[in-house]
């Protein structure tokens, strides 16, 4: 709309009558400006043109001969020269609104992470026939600083308690694996994630060894250890404390999540998915009053329309739509509030909100000369403290979870150093003797999508505002199932349902039936 108000508006405009060319010996036109700004010329096939003003100063004089083949690059010369001392922008007499979105598209995705681009290319990956589906992808961040997917520390494993996480995480690893199968970009370079499958190491307390004993699931390629094993295989963990370890002995590791992030914007850009650098600011819809088969009443809905806040300005550009994916992240829940989502009687369907909330999670950098070498895995410690080799240089990884007490402000990206040297560094040195010795070289902040219902995925269609799709809520481990995810909101998008893993039990009526997915091994 903004696009066709500006280009109608300027056409009529007196630039929008611009300079003809003619295929003649010579070529008249005029051109005028504000305040009876005007100016004649004449090009015959001579060696000079002099374009004149009212104000001689402003004369633009060019020699060189206009005959042949040079008359072509002659006349843009003159062309630039000229629109160098006339109002206004370049040569072409429009505005350049190539940084709007476009006015309508099939699906508007929400948020341009590493979940909402997994949606974008299995939409155009399993689209029929080919470019059938127009798919917009609206990111307010395009630096991607504020982003989970490249303020994580990459891990991705299989040792899940729920079975759908371990597929998620079966299919999304050998992704990586063959990421230039999938990703590949004719004349690009490969993408290198540079995966390091050194897996997890998960250690129980005696109050959590039964738990993990009955995590086991079928899939996952995992080898229980007991204290004496474990200190056999990695001496360099004290082992007080520990009853049981799980060892992941593939299909588990870290990887370079910035590389994949930019792997898929790469490759969707290639088929045809559109980006906008916005944010959206409203949803447009209309509703249906309908009764269940209960008597009760409920109001579907159906987003028509998307408003997109243009980057750094005032402007905004509705795009029609049928379909919506909020893949937003940490800022999921505040979009679907802006579809009405939970805005009705406590209690009800309708009353229900998306239980997705922003929550900042703090990683460490240290370096220990004297720390474990390059067999490191991915070690989770039972006080929920985790770290990771970080490349060759005895360099490492590493933090903490907060309690619900403890959680910081999310409000900024500061990184509070106290919280490493009283919650994060005692279970270190206690776990890795060695670390007794390490000095912390940088940190961050980085932010989770926490569903404060049961920290799991939310996946597939909201039951009353009918077309939007949800993507979101994976409380940590969104990046690492991000390939597996972005392919089931796909399917359920073109068919209807979910056709390589069921993915029912995290749709979203579970919050309003209370059904949890309850996971045990959440980081």
């Amino acid at each position: 709309m903004l696009r066709r108000t500006l280009l109608l508006g300027l056409c009529r405009g007196p630039l929008g009558r611009g300079l003809g060319t003619h295929r003649g010996g010579s070529i008249l036109g005029k051109v005028e400006g504000r305040g009876g700004y005007r100016g004649s010329w004449m090009a015959p096939s001579s060696s000079s043109v002099t374009f004149r003003t009212q104000d001689p100063a402003h004369d633009v004089k060019t020699v060189g001969r206009l005959g042949g083949g040079d008359r072509d690059g002659k006349m843009s010369e003159i062309k630039k020269k000229i629109q160098s001392i006339l109002p206004g922008g370049d040569w072409n007499p429009l505005y350049d609104t190539s940084y709007l979105p476009p006015e309508g598209s099939d699906v508007v995705i929400v948020g341009g992470g590493v979940l909402g681009l997994s949606v974008a290319y299995w939409l155009k990956k399993l689209e029929k026939p080919r470019g059938a589906i127009r798919v917009l992808v609206v990111e307010r961040d395009h630096t991607y600083s504020r982003a989970s997917t490249v303020l994580s520390v990459g891990g991705i494993r299989q040792q899940f308690s729920v079975p759908e996480n371990v597929q998620l995480s079966l299919f999304s690893v050998d992704f990586l694996r063959n990421i230039n199968e999938y990703l590949a970009v004719a004349d690009d370079p490969p993408l290198d994630i540079q995966f390091n499958p050194s897996g997890y190491l998960l250690l129980a307390s005696e109050k959590g060894a039964a738990i993990m004993e009955n995590n086991v699931k079928e899939g996952a390629k995992v080898c229980l250890m007991s204290p004496e094993q474990l200190r056999n295989k990695f001496p360099w963990i004290n082992t007080e404390g520990v009853a049981l370890a799980s060892y992941g002995m593939e299909h588990e590791g870290w990887f370079d999540p910035w590389c994949l992030l930019q792997g898929l914007r790469r490759k969707v850009q290639s088929m045809g998915v559109l980006f906008c650098r916005g944010e959206v600011t409203r949803f447009v819809s209309s509703s249906n009053l309908m009764k269940t088969a209960s008597g009760e009443e409920v109001n579907l809905k159906r987003i028509h329309e998307v408003h997109v806040k243009i980057d750094q300005s005032l402007e905004y550009q509705p795009v029609e739509c049928a379909i919506v994916v909020n893949a937003a992240g940490a800022w999921s829940g505040q979009v679907a509030e802006l579809a009405g989502i939970g805005n009705g009687p406590p209690g009800t369907l309708q009353g229900t909100k998306l239980p997705v909330e922003l929550r900042k999670r703090y990683v460490y950098l240290w370096h220990c000369p004297q720390g474990p070498g390059l067999e490191t895995p991915f070690v989770i410690d039972p006080s929920g403290t985790y770290f990771r080799r970080e490349g060759l240089g005895h360099n490492y990884l590493g933090g903490c979870s907060p309690t619900e007490e403890e959680e910081p402000d999310p409000g900024n990206l500061e990184v509070d150093h106290d919280f490493f040297q009283d919650r994060v560094w005692p279970p270190l040195a206690q776990r890795v003797p060695a670390f007794e010795t390490l000095k912390v070289r940088s940190a961050w902040a980085g932010y989770y999508d926490y569903n404060t219902f049961d920290q799991n995925g939310v996946v597939g269609p909201h039951p009353l505002v009918i077309n939007m799709y949800f993507a979101t809520g994976f409380s940590g481990h969104g990046l690492q199932q991000a390939p597996a995810v972005g392919r089931a909101v796909a399917e359920m998008v073109l068919e209807g349902h979910f056709q390589t893993i069921n993915l029912s039990s995290f749709l979203f009526s579970r919050f309003y039936s209370g059904e949890k997915v309850q996971e045990h091994n959440i980081i």
